[in-house]
C-alpha cells in the first residue's frame, strides 16, 4: 500500500471527487492505498451520515468497497496506543501500519495527532510520513489549479472550517492561507515531521 487513509480524510476528499487526485500525489492508484475494516459500516449508518448526508454516504459505499484494507498491525506497535484516550480504535490501527511499515498515512484527526506525538517510538518512525488534509488540499492547488479545487470542495464548506476559510469566495489566495494553516501544524504538532506538500524542511 501507497497511501492510508482515516474516515475523515476518506469522506471529505470523496464527497470533493479528489480521492484518486490525492492518491496520484503519492504514485497510487485508489485499489494501492489502504483504509479500516468498518468504513463502509459506518457509511451506511452512524455519524457519517449525520454528518455529510445520506446521498454522498451512499455514493461514496462502492467507492469504499473498492479499497483495500489496512492491514492489521502487530501488537508491538498497537500496544503503545490502546490505552491514549484521545485516539481511537480505527485512528491506532493506521498508525500503528504507517509506523511498522514505513507508509504515508492521511488523517484529519488533530485531536488523535495531538495524543500521538508523545507516544513513545511514533516520531522517528513516522518521519515524514504525517500527511493532514491542509497538506494535500495545498498539494492538490499546486497540481490541479485553486479554482478547480474551490469548485469541488464547495461541498465541504458546511462541515469543515478551514476549507470555508481557505476557500471563501472573499479569498482569491487560498494557497497562501493553506500555507498558514499548515505551517500552524508543523508548529503544533511537533516533533512529528508532517508530510510537506512542496518539500520544504
Amino acid at each position: 500500500m501507497k497511501l492510508l487513509f482515516d474516515t475523515d480524510a476518506f469522506c471529505k476528499l470523496g464527497i470533493a471527487s479528489l480521492l484518486e487526485d490525492a492518491a496520484q500525489i503519492f504514485a497510487a492508484k485508489l485499489q494501492e492505498c489502504g483504509r479500516l475494516p468498518a468504513l463502509p459500516f459506518m457509511l451506511r449508518r452512524g455519524r457519517l451520515r449525520k454528518l455529510y448526508g445520506e446521498h454522498a454516504c451512499d455514493a461514496l459505499i462502492p467507492v469504499a468497497n473498492a479499497i483495500p484494507l489496512v492491514p492489521q498491525p502487530s501488537a508491538t506497535w498497537l500496544e503503545k496506543l490502546t490505552a491514549v484516550e484521545a485516539i481511537d480504535p480505527g485512528e491506532a490501527q493506521i498508525f500503528a501500519v504507517a509506523a511498522e511499515q514505513g507508509q504515508p498515512f492521511l488523517s484529519g484527526d488533530k485531536r488523535a495527532l495531538y495524543a500521538l506525538k508523545g507516544v513513545d517510538g511514533f516520531v522517528p518512525a513516522l518521519d515524514g510520513r504525517v500527511v493532514v488534509m491542509e497538506a494535500v488540499l495545498l498539494a492538490l492547488c499546486d497540481r490541479i489549479g485553486p479554482e478547480e479545487i474551490r469548485q469541488r470542495v464547495a461541498p465541504l464548506t458546511a462541515v469543515d472550517r478551514t476549507v470555508a476559510v481557505c476557500f471563501s469566495g472573499e479569498n482569491n489566495k487560498p494557497s497562501d492561507a493553506l500555507v498558514s494553516y499548515f505551517e500552524d501544524l508543523e508548529t503544533k504538532l511537533a516533533p512529528l515531521q508532517l508530510w510537506n506538500p512542496r518539500g520544504r524542511g
